[in-house]
């Protein structure tokens, strides 16, 4: 019994957070929903063309932190999963019952994974769609907008440590890249000629340090931002930026 708790043990030191991602976005892919990592602090955003917002939640093991963060994404969305890894042996069996207890009292869904020896992904339980909580219209407006400006999928869901690469940030890289490039530093022509709306604001703000202004109207780059521009550069999806 005790080289079967040691093996667990090692089983999950190996594993990561983010090992669980991709194995739940083909999930929901599959289902022809557009998913995306680390949106507005919820670690996977699956939305579809009728606009059902799908907030699934991850731990590698079931613990009282991941219910407590399902139950704050349910003021975004009625559709909230937790996640985590497919605990094994008796004492595994026994942390999964109590699990389903929990989340079908509590109205959440129910997803675990298993990595190894060979990959699986099982729903127990879906979620209901009356949680009872009142939906915070402005964080689900948030969260909506964020996804969709959000250019493709450069977050991992789950990560801890890197940088969550935001629309913002996204915006503010292709302001930067275009003055970098000889693009005249005026909010307006920047705006027009990248089609992002809040280039004002972003050289206003110069919420990275990247923006140094030369004269009215009329900004370039700094020091740090052809540093960290470099930087992302170099990583194909930005994540050290």
């Amino acid at each position: 019994m005790k080289d079967l708790l040691i093996v667990t043990e090692i089983y999950f030191l190996k594993m990561n957070e983010t090992d669980l991602y991709l194995p739940i976005k083909k999930l929901f892919e599959d289902q022809e929903f557009s998913v995306k990592g680390e949106v507005k602090k919820c670690d996977i955003v699956a939305i579809n063309e009728d606009g059902l917002i799908v907030i699934v939640e991850l731990k590698l093991r079931f613990s009282l932190a991941l219910i407590i963060q399902g139950i704050e994404r349910q003021k975004i969305s009625n559709m909230v999963y937790v996640a985590f890894l497919m605990p094994t042996g008796r004492r595994g069996r026994t942390v999964l019952n109590n699990a389903k207890k929990i989340c079908r009292r509590l109205k959440l869904g129910l997803i675990t994974v298993r990595l190894q020896p060979s990959e699986f992904v099982k729903v127990h339980l879906e979620p209901s769609s009356a949680s009872g909580f009142r939906i915070n219209s402005k964080k689900r407006s948030l969260l909506l907008n964020e996804h969709y400006k959000l250019l493709g999928d450069p977050n991992i869901g789950g990560q801890v440590g890197n940088t969550i690469m935001t629309a913002y940030r996204q915006d503010a890289i292709q302001v930067a890249i275009a003055i970098r490039g000889g693009c005249t530093g005026k909010p307006s022509l920047l705006a027009e000629t990248l089609g992002v709306s809040n280039v004002r604001s972003i050289l206003y703000n110069n919420h990275y340090g990247w923006f140094v202004r030369i004269e009215r109207g009329l900004y370039g780059l700094s020091e740090k931002g052809e540093v960290d521009l470099k930087k992302y550069e170099q990583n194909s999806e930005g994540q050290d930026l």
